[in-house]
């Protein structure tokens, strides 16, 4: 795997998958259909600090859930692409929209509908337990699993490197 430190630098956005990276991929599924979903509540509050420090955070996501919806957009995520059935268009759109250069883009993903979109940004990650062919093509695979601290670790490590991750807590963030 080659060394991602270096990349961290220029990193503008983060991209994050739900199911596998914001969840541990389960689902509950209760009597009425519902599907119900867990979030780590320190996935949240980083993707809050990046939010305020100026990143752009985006979510794109095969799954559809209005539960998740509004988690992310009490967060302050506006970009949030639910129910999309092609990844890689939904990235173009967002990317060619903002003008936002791919090798500015940290991309999380877990499985194989986030192949192809990981293949297109400057640093592709994924959680410890991502399934094999996304562990292949990641610069980074962090040491937490999805749902259970992945998305912190990379957005604090990117915050920590660019010196915005203690600077967010100077006051105004108790």
């Amino acid at each position: 795997m080659e060394s991602y430190k270096h990349l961290l630098n220029h990193i503008t956005t983060f991209i994050f998958d739900v199911d596998g990276v914001l969840t541990n991929g389960e689902v509950h599924i209760t009597s009425d259909g519902e599907m119900l979903r867990t979030m780590y509540i320190r996935d949240g509050f980083a993707m809050k600090a990046a939010v305020e420090s100026g990143y752009r955070v985006i979510i794109i996501s095969g799954g559809k859930n209005d539960g998740v919806r509004i988690r992310l957009q009490n967060l302050g995520i506006t970009d949030i692409v639910l129910g999309s059935a092609d990844k890689v268009e939904a990235f173009h759109e967002i990317i060619d929209g903002y003008q936002i250069d791919p090798q500015h883009v940290l991309y999380m993903g877990d499985d194989i509908p986030d192949y192809h979109v990981m293949k297109l940004v400057g640093l592709p990650t994924c959680p410890q337990d991502a399934a094999p062919e996304i562990k292949a093509i990641s610069k980074y695979i962090s040491h937490k699993n999805g749902g259970v601290g992945a998305v912190r670790d990379v957005i604090e490590q990117t915050m920590r490197v660019q010196g915005k991750w203690t600077t967010y807590f100077d006051g105004k963030h108790d």
